[in-house]
């Protein structure tokens, strides 16, 4: 009898190991190279709203870092301009126009079978904040992949 309840056990684990769903989504960190996290300070004169970019050729990346350069040479502290895009895309995320500064927004950049995930979370200040207006930036370059990029 005391055979009976130690093997009952492991029989029900095997039946639940064998009945676990093989086509479960597992998420996976993505490589994500950070190019740059910042404000631009042109009082939102550069004209970029609030958005989430994914740029895959060197036309719109050109177009996007002159944009960001017509009140400041922002592009001058990025970690790398020249980017290889047969094996590189860049994600930009950009926030809304802010009243004064201490403002950032983070990523995070993960993946599934499915899709890459971009999660865009906003981290507001505290304390005493400079009386600038910004706008926040991250941008970063991630492996060319046919998985969708989807932003939450």
């Amino acid at each position: 009898m005391k055979y009976v309840f130690r093997v009952i056990p492991i029989i029900l684990l095997s039946i639940f190991a064998v009945s676990c769903n093989s086509d479960d989504i597992q998420i996976d960190n993505y490589e994500s190279i950070l190019i740059a996290k910042d404000n631009l300070y042109g009082n939102g004169d550069e004209g970029i709203s609030k958005q989430n970019l994914v740029i895959t050729d060197e036309t719109a990346w050109s177009d996007l870092m002159t944009q960001m350069n017509s009140v400041n040479n922002v592009t001058d502290t990025f970690s790398e301009t020249n980017i290889n895009f047969s094996e590189y895309q860049v994600i930009a995320i950009f926030d809304d126009v802010k009243g004064n500064g201490g403002y950032e927004i983070g990523l995070d950049v993960v993946s599934n079978s499915e899709n890459i995930i971009v999660t865009v979370t906003d981290l507001i200040p505290g304390g005493n904040v400079a009386s600038v207006i910004t706008q926040p930036y991250h941008i970063v370059k991630i492996p060319v992949s046919s998985l969708a990029v989807i932003f939450e």
